[in-house]
């Protein structure tokens, strides 16, 4: 994993969640774990790893993810058994 896509991974992790994480690279962190993307109703996204779906809002007015939505997708990829590595949390 590359050492940008680790240092998202470690924000969406992080006990302090920044809302200042990009979509785009949220997307390319989940392209690079293997998701597969399509289109939901309205602005959301819909994401599937290991068969598992999660759908996202893509706000129209915001490049970075919500804090909240952050947390969500945080106990999605615990649950597709995704987990923060770095020991430096």
């Amino acid at each position: 994993m590359s050492k940008k896509h680790q240092k998202v991974l470690s924000a969406i992790f992080s006990d302090h969640l920044s809302s200042n994480i990009h979509w785009k690279e949220i997307e390319s962190l989940l392209n690079h774990l293997g998701a597969e993307f399509r289109e939901g109703p309205g602005s959301s996204l819909i994401t599937i790893i290991n068969g598992v779906e999660f759908s996202m809002h893509r706000s129209h007015h915001k490049t970075t993810m919500s804090k909240s939505s952050l947390h969500q997708l945080r106990k999605f990829l615990e649950s597709v058994n995704i987990i923060n590595n770095d020991s430096k949390k």
